[in-house]
């Protein structure tokens, strides 16, 4: 460099490698401006961790003579030795390039610790978006297995992991992959323990995360899948001194390990996703509470509707016994034996719909009938009486029935408008015969507005 001013590309030198806030992109600034500076074919940076912060990086134009002089200049961050910046390819160097070097060193630690800085505000700032959203979603209607799938997917991508799994303990001791989430398929993994008495389970039991950075060699690690991974973070989700599971975040082998940062993060967004995990269980638990309360409500009101029913059928009963006349007495004996039957039948119908598991929609051709009128009485202010004759669950097929469904819903919906509606029925008949001596299924649906309105539809078999 001699004849040369060497202020203006020290000066260069040092500008390119503050321009980006990327680390990475700031690691391959450093080696090439410390290239160009000195004329050095080669150029590399090792990190002094290489799980600190990223990888090796280098610049090879015109690659390595073995004859050539090298030279290799510490660079720190604040007061840490973040690595060496080594060049070769150059038959020597003089003191002049040392000093640029030094010089350039010491801008590339002020550089990487910005690099540093701003890279670990994108971190958080992604992870805590990372958290609210599975927040978001755990405290939707979720069922508990979607849940724990969420947040083992969601922590997957955010810590660029291999898998995400969870594992929940069993009843002898140790711990299962319950769920898991993977690139592509999670093969036998779910369903993978680990035996009581683990050292990496002690641990997490006691609520403490565990770091491994190899878990193919770690003789910790016992598992039939272990071999399959890296590096592995496995964190306790742990709220309100209640044990819920682990998250295990394990990387491919040969990953990088993760990060002081990324350590840190992801342990922050166990406990938060354990917290959600406790809060979405405890509002399933209330709305469970008031589907019970509901299902009372309903019980009281078959019990009120049952023995007035009971009672005024007696009444005709007894009013019966005091008539003369065989007609008018077999008249009023077929109208008791009707509202019986009736009566029985409104009984089964809310008894069954009483016995469908809150959290599931219906499955049965039964019970989705049942979930239609359920769905028709938030508008109508009122249940519709529901009455279902003959196997409708062995007799009418899945094409059939969902022909059905639509004609129902369209005849609830009709009866919605009309004015003066204060009682449906709805019958489901699967004994029904067609006009032409088919076997079929009918359904009758009738309202009581203005002069009372029929609908039918009905279907072969």
């Amino acid at each position: 460099m001699t004849g040369e001013d060497p202020l203006p590309p020290l000066l260069e030198a040092v500008l390119s490698v503050g321009t980006d806030l990327e680390l990475r992109t700031t690691l391959q600034h450093i080696v090439d401006a410390a290239a160009e500076l000195t004329g050095a074919r080669y150029a590399a940076l090792g990190t002094a961790d290489p799980g600190q912060d990223g990888l090796l990086e280098m610049r090879t134009p015109g690659g390595v003579m073995p004859e050539t002089a090298a030279v290799t200049v510490p660079i720190r961050v604040q007061d840490e030795e973040f690595g060496t910046l080594h060049l070769a390819g150059k038959k020597s160097f003089t003191a002049e390039d040392e000093q640029l070097l030094h010089v350039l060193a010491t801008q590339a630690g002020i550089a990487i610790g910005n690099a540093r800085l701003y890279e670990a505000a994108r971190q958080r700032e992604r992870w805590i978006e990372g958290a609210a959203a599975v927040t978001t979603a755990l405290l939707s209607d979720e069922p508990a297995a979607d849940a724990l799938t969420t947040v083992a997917e969601r922590a997957r991508i955010l810590a660029d992991a291999a898998a995400g799994v969870i594992l929940q303990p069993t009843e002898a001791g140790g711990m299962e992959i319950v769920t898991a989430s993977t690139y592509g398929d999670p093969g036998d993994i779910v369903g993978t323990t680990i035996a009581p008495g683990s050292p990496v389970l002690r641990q997490l039991l006691g609520g403490e995360p565990v770091f491994v950075d190899d878990s193919a060699t770690d003789p910790r690690m016992t598992t039939h899948v272990r071999h399959r991974f890296g590096p592995s973070m496995m964190l306790p989700l742990q709220a309100e001194g209640r044990l819920i599971g682990t998250l295990a975040l394990p990387r491919r082998r040969g990953d990088r390990p993760y990060t002081s940062v990324e350590r840190l993060l992801a342990v922050q967004f166990a406990s938060q996703a354990a917290l959600a995990l406790v809060l979405a269980d405890a509002q399933h638990g209330r709305e469970l509470l008031a589907v019970f309360e509901d299902r009372d409500r309903i019980a009281r009101d078959l019990h009120d509707l049952v023995v007035q029913r009971l009672f005024a059928t007696g009444m005709m009963l007894e009013s019966t016994q005091r008539r003369s006349g065989a007609e008018d007495v077999q008249e009023a004996l077929g109208k008791a034996v009707d509202e019986l039957q009736s009566t029985i039948q409104e009984v089964r119908t809310t008894i069954f719909a009483l016995q469908q598991p809150p959290a599931d929609a219906p499955t049965t051709f039964r019970g989705r009938v049942l979930r239609e009128t359920a769905g028709a009485a938030a508008v109508l202010g009122f249940a519709p009486s529901v009455r279902f004759t003959g196997a409708v669950e062995s007799r009418v097929p899945e094409q059939v029935a969902g022909q059905l469904l639509t004609a129902l819903r369209r005849a609830l919906a009709e009866a919605s408008r009309r004015s003066g509606v204060s009682r449906i029925e709805v019958a489901v008949d699967a004994t029904a015969v067609l006009p032409d001596g088919r076997d079929g299924v009918r359904l009758t649906v009738h309202d009581d507005g203005g002069a009372g309105t029929t609908v039918t539809w009905q279907a072969p078999l």
